[in-house]
């Protein structure tokens, strides 16, 4: 079976404070949901339509692992948190195997 990774680009950042509290929420929804927080910052080279903004990488063991803990109330609670706090593109992608 293939590892799910969610690809996760924010496009613009409207609310500070609520995307701090909901950084102190989501990585542990995702460890519970047996994620691996592989890259968290701001790109560090754009090339095409790329935008500068923080990206975020995280693995899971399958792309349903990574559904149901986007799907978690755990998860769901820190999205409540986050709001409109943000403009991003969330996906989730099956990985090569």
């Amino acid at each position: 079976m293939a590892e799910g990774y969610w690809i996760v680009s924010y496009r613009k950042v409207l609310k500070p404070d609520h995307l701090a509290e909901y950084s102190k929420l989501a990585p542990q929804a995702i460890i519970n949901g047996g994620g691996h927080i592989l890259a968290r910052s701001p790109a560090r080279f754009i090339a095409g339509a790329g935008i500068a903004g923080l990206t975020v990488v995280v693995k899971f063991d399958s792309v349903d692992q990574a559904i149901a803990t986007f799907e978690s109330e755990a998860y769901q609670a820190s999205l409540k948190v986050l709001g409109d706090a943000v403009e991003r593109d969330f996906r989730i992608v099956e990985g090569t195997e």
